[in-house]
């Protein structure tokens, strides 16, 4: 792989041990990885780029989706449904859904993403009709297209309406099925070395759409490989509800029961725990996938994001799905998660570049990652730049580190990179003609609706 060298950058937010924020310094990249930053730096074999008038971050990380939900964004129907009722109307729609469909969501989703900052994508996909074969398989390949690292879950439902379940029973499998997909997936893309392209989740959904057996095996079998554990978890205080009347147990507690707490596993949302269960959390490193749009928009709460933080609870952020949000801008997460932690804490809330750090260092973390996150020296070279010299941004030189919070980046990024490799610039990815995505895209959309 070529050699990169970043000359003179107007600042890098590095979001270090150390919170440095770096001013006219040089960023040399060789291999993929991250291997100086220094001033004056020189390399006579390296491509330079001028970045005296760009802010470099790191990469974001985005630690929740449902791509497939790109074909069912902006439905007029759902925009005041809470979320079991949200649920009901679209798992009407979700039944017909495709590997071609999901393909071509799946590209959507990561190319706003990607303009938007995110270098590392994690996926929770479910949603399994009958005949439908490797749909994982078909978001690992959307994913290598675009360049940019995919954690992809293989998610479940087993627990049909018949028998006292959330989902249609034709969106539902057995636990056979699902673990032996499951097993495929993780020999075939799980990648646990160094700058991986590739990982696997195991991600059964919810309380209300699996069941004991296949929430107790999947723990298993992610342990026996050595990987992560998602689900969703406590989003509204109706699963709360379900979970005691159904399974005897408010959802942490069920968690407990089944082994799927601890530092291999993070939850979605996470919006309903009370005061033990945070202790709980903390005694145990299991992470919060943090969703502050979609919390919003169907009504949930507001996660306890500035209590969480100081017992050391593991968080990240996310975009959640496409039908939930209706975007895919993890910079936006950013500033809606600050202002929202702003608005029920105070002065106790996340400062604004803690957010970043949350979107960079805590996705990181939830998802077992200790090679990106930051901009260091031994790092991937993942990050994005932004054009200082915007009118957006007038007047905030001094603090580049809390603009995505305090003013937000409302704009594509100028230019994102994953592997020292640039994936999207001024307004054009480098791989993919945007416009023939979001035609098939808005084909395939009309299907579903």
């Amino acid at each position: 792989m070529k050699k990169v060298l970043l000359k003179n950058a107007k600042a890098i937010v590095t979001c270090d041990d150390r919170d440095r924020q770096l001013f006219g310094y040089d960023l040399l990249i060789e291999a993929g990885t991250i291997t100086a930053i220094e001033k004056n730096l020189k390399d006579p074999d390296a491509e330079v780029i001028n970045a005296e008038d760009l802010w470099v971050y790191p990469g974001l990380v985005n630690t929740h989706h449902h791509f497939y939900q790109v074909l069912t964004r902006n439905i007029p129907e759902i925009q005041k449904l809470e979320l079991f009722d949200w649920l009901l109307w679209l798992y009407e729609r979700w039944r017909y859904l495709t590997s071609d469909m999901l393909h071509a969501a799946a590209m959507v989703a990561m190319a706003e993403l990607v303009k938007y900052g995110a270098t590392t994508i994690f996926d929770h996909h479910y949603v399994f009709p009958q005949g439908e074969e490797n749909l994982i398989d078909r978001e690992f390949e959307a994913a290598a297209t675009l360049g940019v690292r995919l954690h992809a879950s293989r998610g479940s439902m087993s627990l049909g309406k018949s028998h006292g379940g959330l989902p249609p029973d034709d969106l539902v499998q057995r636990a056979e099925d699902i673990l032996a997909d499951s097993e495929r997936l993780i020999r075939k893309y799980h990648d646990s070395s160094h700058g991986a392209m590739t990982q696997v989740v195991l991600a059964p959904c919810s309380p209300f759409s699996v069941d004991r057996e296949i929430m107790v095996k999947s723990a298993a079998l992610a342990r026996k490989y050595g990987i992560r554990l998602h689900t969703h978890l406590a989003e509204t205080a109706d699963e709360v509800d379900f979970c005691i009347k159904t399974l005897g147990d408010r959802p942490l507690g069920y968690m407990e029961s089944v082994n799927w707490v601890g530092e291999d596993v993070f939850y979605a949302h996470g919006i309903f725990f009370n005061d033990e269960e945070l202790e709980r959390l903390a005694q145990t490193g299991t992470g919060i996938a943090h969703c502050p749009i979609s919390n919003m928009k169907l009504a949930s709460g507001v996660a306890r994001i500035s209590e969480m933080l100081p017992m050391d609870i593991p968080v990240g952020l996310a975009v959640d799905g496409s039908a939930s949000n209706d975007s895919s801008n993890l910079l936006a997460e950013i500033r809606s998660g600050y202002l929202l932690q702003r608005l029920a804490y105070k002065e106790k809330a996340p400062s604004a570049y803690e957010f970043l750090k949350i979107a960079t260092r805590g996705g990181a973390r939830i998802l077992g990652r200790e090679d990106i996150g930051s901009l260091e020296v031994g790092k991937c070279a993942d990050m994005f730049f932004v054009k200082s010299d915007s009118v957006n941004y007038a007047g905030c030189a001094d603090d580049p580190g809390a603009v995505p919070g305090v003013t937000g980046i409302n704009e594509p990024v100028f230019m994102t990179m994953v592997g020292g490799e640039i994936i999207y610039r001024e307004g054009e990815f480098t791989h993919i003609n945007e416009e023939d995505y979001v035609r098939r895209v808005n084909d395939f959309s009309k299907v579903l609706r």
